[in-house]
């Protein structure tokens, strides 16, 4: 069932921004906190929304091993968290569905790199590009201990790695501590 998500960036929220960067492409105004809600909040400086779907291209093997280690949010200690919005080219959304999935999946092993990492960071994949005046495809939650920083690190270092990759025309991260 598909749930609306709200993020909202501005000077009050419960994480705390410790770095925001524009990766590739145009950034987003700069703000001191960011909440994950389920709905706007008017006094932000900037609110990105979408909704939670179905597994897109996932095959029954693969939903069976995500389903075997499932990502849970709000994990006790998980007090690191990173809001990665990522806009794909003209070029990724001109291909049929089983050629983004091919490029996906079996040049870049986007599920496998990322099911490697199940038992320490969590996510959530917004879908936001069908949204009326939506400014990115997708928003990408993950939460993680301090301790697996690192780890996170190598996941997105992969990822980042993959051919999958130069479809991206704009990404932005930012990367978060739950607020006290």
């Amino acid at each position: 069932m598909a749930e609306a998500i709200f993020f909202n960036g501005g000077a009050r929220g419960s994480w705390k921004v410790t770095k925001q960067s524009a990766l590739k492409g145009a950034g987003l105004a700069g703000v001191g906190f960011v909440d994950r809600d389920v709905k706007v909040d008017t006094t932000a400086s900037w609110t990105l929304s979408g909704v939670t779907s179905n597994l897109r291209y996932t095959n029954a093997a693969e939903k069976k091993l995500l389903d075997a280690t499932p990502s849970v949010l709000a994990k006790p200690g998980a007090t690191c968290a990173a809001l990665i919005p990522i806009t794909k080219s003209a070029g990724w959304w001109a291909m049929a569905q089983d050629e983004r999935r091919a490029v996906l999946e079996d040049k870049s092993r986007h599920i496998a790199i990322g099911s490697d990492y199940l038992s320490v960071v969590s996510r959530q994949l917004v879908h936001c590009r069908d949204q009326p005046g939506a400014q990115f495809d997708f928003l990408t939650w993950f939460e993680f201990r301090p301790e697996d920083e690192g780890r996170f690190d190598e996941l997105l270092g992969k990822l980042r790695a993959t051919s999958e990759w130069g479809f991206i025309e704009r990404e932005v991260e930012l990367r978060l501590e739950k607020a006290s």
